[in-house]
């Protein structure tokens, strides 16, 4: 099963997530949050309160209370061609 690992800021509305396969990619969730008029999407349009995203049991979440699947950011992000997978250790120097 897919997990989130790691997700950090990148900028207005944009987190870096990196996955448990490996793969890591900027999700931007302005269309997301501009589609969504709800108690819990509204507030994090600003983006000091979408900046304090974390991770919840592998799963992408807000103290307010949202949370995002993680298998369906993946399979989201992976359709665009937004994930890449990073090299495990730098290639060689010659």
């Amino acid at each position: 099963m897919i997990k989130i690992t790691s997700c950090k800021p990148d900028g207005d509305l944009r987190l870096r997530l990196t996955f448990s396969d490996g793969n890591t990619g900027i999700w931007n969730a302005a269309s997301l949050l501009a589609s969504r008029d709800t108690p819990l999407t509204i507030p994090l349009r600003e983006p000091q309160a979408f900046a304090r995203a974390f991770i919840d049991n592998g799963a992408l979440a807000w103290p307010n209370g949202l949370e995002l699947a993680p298998w369906t950011l993946h399979g989201e992000m992976d359709a665009a061609g937004l994930l890449s997978k990073e090299a495990a250790c730098p290639p060689p120097q010659e």
